[in-house]
């Protein structure tokens, strides 16, 4: 049988109050590791309770970006998941209403605030 092919999408989104550095824009320095590691913490443990869960595969960071104001930093991800015959097809509108669900209405992801209108899945 041929294994799953892996499939990526795309998560954006912004918090509102994590203040974007210039360090941030540099993949090598400890605040952005040490901020990674917090996005990888809490984005997969979201995306394991969703319905890709079973599929889901991880999150890779791609980068940060100053948001509209100082305490504003935009967040792009590229997450896996392998595309199985009983995952039908990605449906990325579902994966966003359970995030948005999770996320209480794209407000708190853990100890952060989101933009509310800053969450899109693209797949």
């Amino acid at each position: 049988p041929l294994s799953p092919a892996v499939r990526n999408f795309t998560l954006n989104f912004t918090i509102t109050n994590l203040q974007f550095t210039a360090d941030l824009a540099m993949p090598n320095s400890k605040k952005f590791k040490s901020t990674e590691k917090v996005m990888y913490y809490y984005i997969d443990s979201l995306l394991q309770k969703s319905s890709i869960g079973p599929y889901f595969t991880g999150c890779k960071v791609t980068g940060f970006r100053s948001g509209r104001d100082r305490d504003d930093t935009g967040i792009d991800a590229v997450c896996s998941y392998k595309n199985n015959v009983s995952l039908a097809k990605f449906d990325r509108e579902k994966v966003y209403h359970e995030l948005s669900t999770m996320t209480n209405g794209v407000t708190k992801l853990g100890h952060y605030s989101l933009e509310k209108n800053s969450l899109y899945v693209n797949g």
